[in-house]
């Protein structure tokens, strides 16, 4: 079986935008599409809506075949070193997301596919997804098709957000890549955008890719497949 390869960037806004654009075209040069991870709202009073640079970028980078994913509401408003629906009861984790849908569906970047900041989701709010409208949900160990009741088991190779960032995990990952290669597997690279701005994780994540295109894993994105088994971005 080949193996598929999965990279998203987390943290994007107005300050680490042209971060972003620089790995974007590295990216673009491999032929690999990027999972965009965006959040309404981010620390220092950040806000997507009246950021339209960021949402121009963003809208054009879907419409070339990126993937755009919901990344929580307000990661501000969480308390300090706690994801912000790590430990949401069904109810409020529902509030969230529907603030959130409402902003994505204003800025024109609406999506289907959800990944909680630092990959953590509690019970309630994997429960409350689906009736929030989502169908697909990017955890730490799998993607699970919310609709079909079916996941997809492989981890998150990350570097930064709740992730390691020391030299010694930037090989490790690199390592860990081009081994789920090998075997076939779903090869999900994950960096921070903050972490981009670092020669050494930056350098890590393009050798992670290398490294799985080397061992012929297919680029992909996260994605909800359609009725006829037709994958398409959502």
């Amino acid at each position: 079986m080949a193996a598929e390869l999965i990279v998203s960037v987390s943290g994007i806004r107005d300050e680490t935008r042209e971060l972003v654009e620089e790995f974007a075209a590295e990216m673009d040069g491999r032929g690999v599409p990027l999972s965009l991870l965006v959040a309404p709202r981010l620390k220092d009073k950040y806000r997507l809506v009246r950021d339209e640079p960021t949402q121009e970028w963003l809208r054009g980078r879907q419409a070339r075949g990126d993937a755009v994913v919901l990344h929580g509401y307000d990661q501000a408003a969480t308390k300090k070193r706690r994801a912000e629906f790590a430990a949401l009861p069904a109810h409020e984790a529902t509030l969230r997301l529907l603030a959130a849908d409402r902003v994505m569906e204003e800025t024109g970047l609406r999506t289907r596919l959800f990944a909680a900041p630092r990959w953590q989701a509690s019970p309630g709010a994997v429960s409350a997804l689906p009736r929030a409208g989502f169908r697909l949900l990017a955890g730490a160990t799998g993607i699970h098709d919310l609709e079909r009741g079916t996941v997809t088991r492989a981890r998150v190779l990350g570097i930064g957000e709740g992730h390691r960032t020391e030299p010694w995990w930037c090989r490790a990952l690199v390592l860990g890549a081009g081994r789920a290669a090998r075997r076939g597997g779903t090869v999900r690279l994950a960096i921070s955008a903050k972490q981009l701005a670092q020669p050494g994780p930056r350098q890590a994540a393009l050798d992670a890719v290398d490294l799985a295109l080397h061992h012929a894993a297919t680029p992909g994105v996260y994605r909800w497949p359609l009725r006829g088994g037709i994958a398409a971005v959502a």
